[in-house]
């Protein structure tokens, strides 16, 4: 068992408050958006196994088998495939959407043909892998997800009453529903600039008014209007109105596949993804928006957001169930005094304490865990949970 030194990532777009508070440190004023668990080359965890502070990436490196376990490697080679986090959303993320592994490859392969640099701005895809994630609320979570059925993205758009947006009204409700989606989502990103800053403004000033009034869209449409403060002009506000707003209470979770656009706006969750930076924008932000790759990779097909809330099983162990092998996120809650819920051996674990104080007990001792801090505890190694409080369980599914 190795508790973990993590980074904490202070994107423009973080709380400065959440993440310190979850740690139960003093705010330094600066954003303090995201910590990652695990072994990500960008900001892998660090342990201390007795000859001071290493990666994790290293030490798994040093011994894939030993940290992993045989099976892991097999299916998903010698690295740790899935990257736990902490967001802590204080303004919009950009409005994205993940390429399936089909699709990772080919854009991979296609940008390493053409010489396209690592690090530049244009590059779309930074690996050849997948990033399906599931996003956990740890308080009340916004976020936009999937897109909605055309004829009530007509109707929320039609409320507003903008003379710029009735061609995407009567498109939304003449066409077949993914001929409608593609169509009007095209129309939004590629419209003139000038022009489509005027109807986000226009748009936005309409929002504001029926998100203050009751109705049934009134939660959503001041949702695209606090989008809009943070993002004037951007098309993506339009995009937005597209999707399905949503409302996580602390427990529930969200899993997002690929090609499902989607984007998070507010508050702190447990997020838990496959080993991946694959990202294509569909705006909310000054990065590179590929309109046309964007095309490729989207799925035009309206869903309801499918919220999960956790099963629980014989032991007491609660599991948020996904469609993928790299991850598995469960949790448990745990009582004061109850006896010690003994951890499967078969893969790699990341532990975090969410609330209260835990102890992780293995063959070589104890170890606390305060709200906050975490721990890794390779396959094979044998670990029970105590305590009083909440501990999220990130493994592989295999």
């Amino acid at each position: 068992m190795d508790r973990l030194a993590n980074t904490v990532r202070p994107y423009a777009w973080g709380s400065t408050t959440a993440i310190p508070e979850l740690l139960g440190v003093r705010p330094t004023g600066e954003p303090q958006a995201e910590m990652w668990m695990g072994a990500h080359p960008g900001a892998p965890s660090r342990v201390d196994r007795g000859a001071g502070p290493v990666a994790l990436s290293e030490v798994i490196a040093a011994d894939p088998e030993g940290e992993l376990g045989a099976d892991a490697v097999r299916l998903f080679g010698p690295r740790l495939p899935f990257l736990l986090k902490v967001l802590a959303a204080a303004s919009p993320l950009s409005l994205q959407v993940h390429p399936d592994l089909a699709q990772a490859k080919e854009g991979f392969a296609d940008e390493e043909e053409r010489g396209v640099p690592a690090d530049a701005p244009h590059r779309n895809y930074k690996d050849a892998n997948h990033k399906p994630e599931l996003i956990c609320a740890l308080t009340p979570f916004n976020g936009l997800c999937g897109f909605r059925a055309p004829n009530e993205a007509a109707e929320l758009l039609a409320a507003l009453e903008v003379d710029s947006l009735k061609p995407y009204v009567d498109i939304l409700h003449a066409h077949p529903e993914s001929h409608a989606l593609r169509e009007v989502l095209t129309a939004v990103l590629t419209a003139d600039p000038e022009a489509m800053t005027e109807t986000v403004r226009q748009a936005t000033a309409a929002a504001e008014r029926l998100g203050a009034q009751d109705g049934p869209h009134a939660p959503a449409y001041a949702a695209y209007a606090s989008i809009a403060r943070h993002y004037p002009g951007d098309p993506g506000v339009i995009a937005a109105m597209l999707l399905n707003f949503v409302t996580l209470q602390p427990g529930e979770a969200l899993y997002l596949g690929a090609g499902v656009p989607h984007a998070y706006l507010e508050g702190l969750g447990v997020e838990i993804m496959a080993n991946s930076d694959n990202v294509l924008r569909c705006g909310l932000t000054p990065k590179h928006v590929d309109v046309p790759e964007l095309l490729r990779v989207v799925r035009f097909e309206s869903a309801a957001p499918a919220v999960l809330r956790p099963e629980a099983d014989s032991s007491g162990e609660e599991l948020y169930t996904t469609p993928i092998d790299e991850f598995r996120l469960s949790r448990h809650v745990l009582a004061d005094g109850a006896a010690p819920r003994p951890l499967p051996t078969t893969g790699p674990q990341i532990l975090l304490c969410a609330s209260g104080e835990v102890s992780l007990r293995g063959a070589d001792g104890e170890l606390p865990l305060k709200r906050g801090e975490s721990a890794f505890v390779p396959a094979g190694e044998e670990a029970a949970l105590s305590g009083d409080g909440t501990v999220f369980r990130a493994t592989v599914t295999a």
